[in-house]
């Protein structure tokens, strides 16, 4: 497949990146919540805009209320994210949470994705269990009570887990903490007895919480695919939450670009403009290069994605 965009991504690529830089601006939004100490870090009332434009839901398949598009049109949202800094639940909760409420039964389906698709919802995820990214290893327990489980353990870094409604946890239900199987998602409610937050300001500004649970009651509903077989719907979850990051940097590298090219322009030295020295102008046009071949990259790995490779 070419490595750019058909028609209808360009369309949704000018209409993400219109609404993010009058919507979703530095000013607007990210600066506007960390002066606030807001507890949250982003804007509920940008969270409803952002499902009143599709977006919340686009992974979301069609019959379940989605717009059904791919990693594709994901990662354009995600590139126009990354270059404003918006602070939004769209990583955790369109496409972290998505993908793994996608493997989901018709019943965890029915109660959290039309929360999402409507923007009233937003989900976290719990992966990490210490200060570094080692989801190969999952010491959290769900240990079999009754028809259901009880959920014990920690969890770290959750994105946004304070303010989410669900949390995607993945817990050990048999096995070591390093073995491959033996891993089951659960879809935690936030009101669920036993779970509490130790919420921390990240050095973006968002905001994420340690997770304790103690031995929180679920029932056999909350599981997200097969018990014991969670590792698959946690790799598909990784896989897009890797490849939407790199999109999201993307446009942080297209961003921070934007901002040095308007500076060759108005600054002068010298009685001329900078961006009239040549060695200026090779250093730009490399620069230039670097985030053409970057986004390249991640366009191609969102349309690997979207094959199931």
């Amino acid at each position: 497949m070419p490595l750019y965009y058909h028609d209808d991504q360009a369309m949704l690529a000018d209409t993400a990146g219109q609404f993010m830089a009058e919507e979703g601006s530095i000013k607007n939004q990210l600066r506007h919540w960390r002066d606030r100490d807001c507890k949250d870090g982003f804007g509920h009332a940008l969270w409803q805009q952002f499902a009143e434009m599709g977006f919340a839901g686009m992974l979301v398949d069609e019959d379940d209320g989605g717009l059904g598009m791919g990693q594709v049109e994901a990662n354009i949202v995600l590139e126009q994210i990354g270059r404003n800094l918006t602070p939004s639940p769209f990583m955790s909760s369109s496409v972290l949470a998505a993908t793994a409420l996608k493997h989901g039964s018709n019943d965890v389906k029915g109660r959290w994705l039309p929360g999402l698709v409507s923007g009233e919802k937003v989900y976290g995820v719990a992966i990490d269990e210490g200060a570094k990214h080692r989801p190969e290893r999952i010491g959290c327990r769900a240990e079999k009570s009754g028809n259901g489980f009880k959920l014990s353990g920690r969890k770290d870094f959750v994105l946004y887990g304070a303010s989410s409604e669900m949390i995607v946890v993945a817990a050990r239900t048999s096995g070591s903490d390093s073995d491959t199987d033996g891993v089951t998602l659960f879809a935690v409610s936030q009101d669920a007895a036993g779970m509490s937050h130790d919420s921390v300001r990240l050095v973006d500004s968002s905001m994420a919480s340690h997770v304790t649970f103690d031995n929180v009651e679920l029932d056999g509903d909350a599981v997200i695919g097969e018990v014991d077989g969670g590792r698959a719907v946690l790799d598909a979850m990784l896989v897009a939450g890797r490849v939407g990051s790199a999109a999201e940097g993307v446009g942080v590298a297209g961003g921070a670009m934007d901002m040095t090219v308007d500076y060759l322009k108005q600054r002068k030295q010298f009685g001329k403009v900078i961006g009239e020295f040549q060695a200026l102008q090779h250093r730009a046009a490399h620069l230039y290069s670097e985030v053409e071949i970057a986004r390249a990259v991640t366009v191609k790995a969102a349309q690997l994605v979207d094959g199931g490779s």
